[in-house]
């Protein structure tokens, strides 16, 4: 149990205390007056001191608070942490699994193939990369590009939360499975829920196909994807009130 849930536990059995000692007829204990509301008071205070997050309020602090994060396995094997790029103040945050190959090398995320992908459509829906934000839920590159892991998931989701709470975004995108699984609950499925409204924070969310899984694709099926993900993407643009500078795909 956290040091804050114990508290809690403690002021909830010192109300009971007093509340059994009043129906008995016994009378109060001898706890001097305010105590029980000043530890009610101290408990909620100590919840939020004891997040290391709440005092961060930009993205360059947080990346700093990061640092050389040693707080995962994935930490072992990486070359670069891949923190996130874009607008500070984007009204569009696009979230991926993890970096790839190239993204660890470079120290960028969606810089690969995927990422050329998902250039062509940012700027297909009126944007740049610069415009909008770019993460993912790890900031390190599994090995051999696997699924995180969820002990790395966990590790890592609360500096994502924080990068979404800082930018303040109108709209989240989440690329693939692992992104929505991760924000939206382990129950989410990508080809049932992609092209639906979510919230997350309060923040309506958008889940569409990952970009790499539309390159690993060719042909029909590759063109059919790309119409999927530009209809998820239209969706958005109306949200934001966007017009597209040319068709998807």
């Amino acid at each position: 149990m956290t040091p804050e849930a114990e508290l809690k536990e403690i002021v909830s059995s010192l109300k009971k205390l007093i509340l059994v000692n009043q129906e008995m007829g016994v009378g109060v204990p001898p706890v001097p007056a305010g105590i029980p509301e000043y530890l009610e008071e101290k408990a909620s205070e100590d919840i939020v001191s004891s997040d290391p997050l709440s005092g961060l309020n930009s993205l360059e602090n947080l990346e700093a608070h990061i640092g050389d994060c040693r707080r995962c396995k994935l930490s072992k094997g990486r070359t670069k942490l891949v923190f996130g790029e874009g607008l500070s103040r984007a009204k569009l945050v696009f979230v991926g699994e993890g970096p790839g190959k190239e993204e660890d090398l470079a120290g960028r995320p969606f810089v690969g193939e995927a990422g050329k992908l998902l250039t062509k459509i940012i700027e297909a829906m009126g944007l740049t990369r610069e415009k909008v934000y770019i993460c993912n839920v790890v900031k390190c590159r599994p090995p051999g590009n696997r699924d995180p892991e969820n002990d790395e998931i966990e590790a890592c989701i609360p500096f994502l939360k924080k990068q979404i709470s800082i930018i303040k975004p109108e709209v989240i995108c989440v690329l693939g499975r692992i992104a929505g699984q991760t924000l939206l609950g382990s129950d989410f499925k990508i080809t049932r829920d992609r092209g639906k409204w979510f919230s997350c924070m309060d923040i309506p969310l958008m889940p569409t196909y990952h970009p790499s899984y539309i390159t690993r694709s060719s042909g029909a099926r590759e063109r059919d994807l790309k119409g999927q993900v530009w209809d998820d993407m239209k969706m958005i643009m109306a949200r934001l009130g966007l017009e597209a500078k040319k068709s998807g795909g």
